[in-house]
């Protein structure tokens, strides 16, 4: 059963971003990655508002939001969703977050803490990469896609993260009314170019230099700050694999792990009520004023 919210639009930077919203208090922002959109949380965002105001934006040129002509790098998504963030006037927020969403998501945190209660992270990236933390399937398609013209080919052309990526790294077989969701944004070439662009904007063994270094600042950080985080585990698990878990539990303050079953990648397609529930719980106990 799938749950389905009214579009909303606000205006950011010139651009519209679509977002949706269910209940009132305080804001959980729920920020996807890539190939997906606000749609990825539609059905954890029922549990959320139970406790809060749960909003989930399309990332720039990403589900319904706009596609301007901008390079769709790291600091592009960045400057948008802080600018969705003052544009709504959100505070004191609660972040959900997974793949590019908590690239974005943890140096949003890092960068306005004073604005941030608390961090629910999943198949999220919380340190610097190289080749040997990725599973080995990964580990060979990765490097291609981040080079011209074989990123453009399998991406922009292939829509390889859409027709391929996206249903190998969920258990179970989505319907084609989902499977046609997730496609919508991108019908053409040319549409793509934000998927495109993500592999080649990730920190790996330290390039982009600007980005690695950003990511370096969030994870020290993380590694130190009080903040309550919710890390929602899965097994086998993708970017979070057991040695990450393992060193996620040993390394981060004020951390609630919940283990919320069998999951790859995009863990809300196979979870989404385990996922729900936790961050429900974890906001009405850790959260507490």
């Amino acid at each position: 059963h799938t749950h389905t919210h009214n579009p909303k639009y606000v205006e950011v930077l010139g651009s519209k971003m679509h977002y949706v919203e269910e209940g009132i208090g305080e804001p959980i922002l729920f920020l996807h990655g890539n190939p997906t959109s606000s749609y990825l949380w539609r059905n954890i965002i029922p549990h959320a508002a139970k406790v809060g105001r749960a909003i989930a934006v399309d990332l720039i040129g990403m589900g319904k939001s706009d596609k301007p002509d901008i390079g769709y790098h790291y600091d592009d998504h960045s400057r948008y969703v802080e600018g969705f963030v003052e544009a709504l006037g959100l505070k004191d927020i609660t972040l959900v977050i997974q793949d590019w969403g908590s690239l974005i998501g943890f140096r949003y945190a890092h960068e306005h803490e004073a604005n941030v209660r608390g961090i629910a992270f999943m198949e999220a990236t919380v340190r610097p990469l190289d080749l040997s933390d990725l599973p080995l399937d990964t580990r060979i398609i990765f490097p291609v896609i981040r080079t011209f013209p074989f990123g453009y080919l399998l991406i922009q052309a292939g829509n390889i993260f859409l027709n391929k990526l996206l249903p190998d790294m969920i258990i179970r077989k989505l319907a084609k009314e989902e499977v046609a969701a997730y496609k919508a944004p991108f019908p053409t070439i040319k549409s793509r170019k934000p998927v495109a662009k993500f592999p080649s904007e990730v920190p790996f063994s330290g390039k982009p230099a600007a980005n690695h270094q950003t990511m370096v600042g969030y994870s020290e950080w993380l590694k130190v700050t009080q903040m309550p985080k919710l890390f929602l585990k899965f097994s086998p698990g993708v970017a979070i694999n057991k040695e990450m878990a393992e060193w996620i539990e040993k390394t981060l303050p004020n951390l609630t792990t919940v283990d919320c079953g069998a999951g790859r990648h995009f863990v809300q397609e196979d979870e989404p009520d385990a996922i729900g529930q936790a961050i429900a719980a974890w906001m009405s106990t850790q959260l507490k004023k």
